[in-house]
């Protein structure tokens, strides 16, 4: 069976390449962290030379050198947070911001809203009409782009608009949403030669509410001037947790990785007969959107959770989804296909096994029959 929204798929770090990315996030930290300082868990405070802890510098500056950037930026807030405070540094209210035609996710699209920011919106997917956008809105001060899928349909390669933007419109400022892919994809926004990268370290099993922002030295130094109070730091003893978390993400998310596709492939061979379909997306996290015979979706993520299964996220993929997640389809998604509130739904191995998922499938469809 061919791959629906094949094109879409992203394609993530094999086993070896995240073995590699968690050395290499060693190996910068060995660089930064001497005389066994990484056995004190952090500082709290305005360190006089830092104007914030000292160990959230530090932390900061092995994440620059992991990610290839110049300089990073933990901020309060989460993924949100950080493109919000990204964003902040760039426009004023009633700015436009060029975007996706596609449903933007939820908690972005109240960013904006909140900010008083004008949406130019062009289809990424079509390169003819993202040219067209590029040399006609002259207003425009900043470039946005989502590196997870918004829609199912969406094929466009972030790498490759990236220098589409750079060659029509350098004076653009381009800021990337890495949520869901950084520390899973061959590489994120800054790395492709964005201006920014914004992402949550909750997504990547750290502590609550912490954001990644990762830009040029003058960037990153400018949202540090404006995030002088002592209370919007992110204390020491969390970037350290944070720091401690994101060594482990690589190898889980490429394993993790292995399974959805595992997961996929076995639900497309028949193993159950209520599933007409099953597909891969990367809507949010990379997941098994499942589509069934019958419209019984909801019954089915309601039963699950008897069997074991999650049926509601924390943080989609933070450091208590373990258990493997039946859930809903994302809402942009079904803002795009509208029959998938009945008829799918998206599954997420997380931590948990191929074999797992399906044995939880089998018993809800068995309790459902009768």
């Amino acid at each position: 069976m061919t791959q629906k929204y094949a094109d879409s798929i992203l394609q993530n770090l094999s086993l070896q390449e995240a073995t590699e990315l968690q050395f290499k996030l060693l190996d910068d930290v060995t660089k930064v962290f001497k005389h066994n300082s990484f056995f004190e868990t952090g500082d709290v405070g305005l360190h006089p030379e830092h104007h914030r802890p000292k160990t959230t510098a530090l932390v900061e500056q092995v994440l620059a050198s992991t990610f290839n950037a110049e300089a990073c930026a933990l901020v309060r807030g989460s993924g949100t947070g950080a493109i919000r405070i990204a964003l902040s540094m760039v426009v004023e209210p009633g700015d436009s911001v060029i975007v996706h035609t596609a449903p933007m996710y939820t908690t972005t699209k109240g960013a904006f809203r909140l900010m008083g920011l004008k949406q130019s919106p062009a289809d990424f997917n079509d390169e003819q009409e993202l040219e067209k956008i590029l040399k006609t809105d002259r207003e425009s001060k900043v470039f946005y782009i989502q590196h997870a899928r918004q829609q199912p349909t969406d094929t466009y390669s972030l790498k490759h608009v990236i220098e589409i933007v750079k060659k029509i419109r350098p004076d653009l400022c381009i800021i990337v949403d890495d949520n869901y892919c950084a520390m899973k994809m061959k590489g994120i926004g800054v790395e492709y030669g964005a201006d920014v990268s914004t992402f949550s370290g909750f997504k990547l099993m750290g502590p609550e509410g912490i954001g990644v922002i990762l830009g040029s030295s003058g960037f990153v130094d400018q949202i540090h001037q404006q995030n002088y109070s002592g209370g919007g730091q992110v204390q020491g003893h969390e970037a350290h947790e944070l720091l401690r978390s994101m060594v482990f993400a690589p190898v889980m998310l490429a394993i993790q990785n292995e399974q959805v596709e595992l997961l996929c492939n076995r639900l497309n061979q028949n193993e159950l007969p209520m599933v007409k379909e099953a597909y891969i997306t990367n809507s949010q996290s990379k997941n098994v959107i499942l589509e069934l015979v019958e419209p019984i979706a909801q019954d089915v993520i309601a039963k699950a959770s008897a069997y074991g299964a999650a049926t509601y996220p924390v943080g989609a993929e933070s450091k208590y989804e373990l258990l493997p997640m039946i859930y809903r389809v994302s809402g942009g998604f079904m803002e795009s296909d509208p029959k998938l509130k009945k008829y799918g739904i998206r599954i997420n191995p997380m931590k948990s096994s191929a074999d797992t998922v399906i044995r939880i499938l089998k018993e809800v469809f068995t309790e459902i029959r009768g």
